[in-house]
């Protein structure tokens, strides 16, 4: 069976570099996985979410001209499953559990509270601006911020 662009095939990772992992396939055929295509996530080291003889699913995303193979293991997970953490990452026969980083995805709270009235949202924009206004009015009063009344120098 030969490889196609698109194809969804399992493969064991070989060698691991800074930059991204091999990854043998059927036919004796070698691709790569480039860094940023590992996780779904910031991936600072590959270490922390691939080991060398770890059989992983990749889909293939290019087959170069002259034979090179392009690999992606985030885009062969599965739309709803794929996950913010690999739990299947194995290391001398014992589970460990790596969450990817910076964090989940949760740049925004994850409490969702009920919809406030205008008047509410209206009181919580001012209240933080009024905070924001005395944490700089309280900066430049620390740097001996510039006089508002003008700047008449004595000669």
């Amino acid at each position: 069976m030969s490889l196609e662009v698109g194809m969804i095939v399992e493969g064991k990772v070989t060698g691991i570099t800074k930059f991204g992992a091999f990854v043998d396939l059927e036919d004796g055929k070698t691709g790569m996985v480039h860094i940023s295509e590992v996780a779904p996530t910031y991936v600072n080291d590959i270490k922390d979410f691939l080991t060398e003889g770890q059989n992983v699913k990749v889909k293939v995303l290019t087959i170069g001209e002259d034979g090179k193979i392009s690999l992606s293991i985030k885009k062969a997970l599965p739309q709803q499953k794929r996950p913010t953490s690999y739990q299947n990452k194995t290391n001398n026969n014992t589970q460990k559990q790596y969450s990817p980083r910076p964090g989940n995805y949760e740049w925004q709270s994850s409490k969702k509270s009920e919809p406030s009235s205008f008047e509410d949202m209206l009181s919580k924009f001012k209240q933080t601006s009024d905070e924001k206004m005395s944490d700089l009015k309280r900066m430049e009063n620390k740097r001996g911020g510039y006089s508002r009344r003008g700047n008449s120098s004595k000669q």
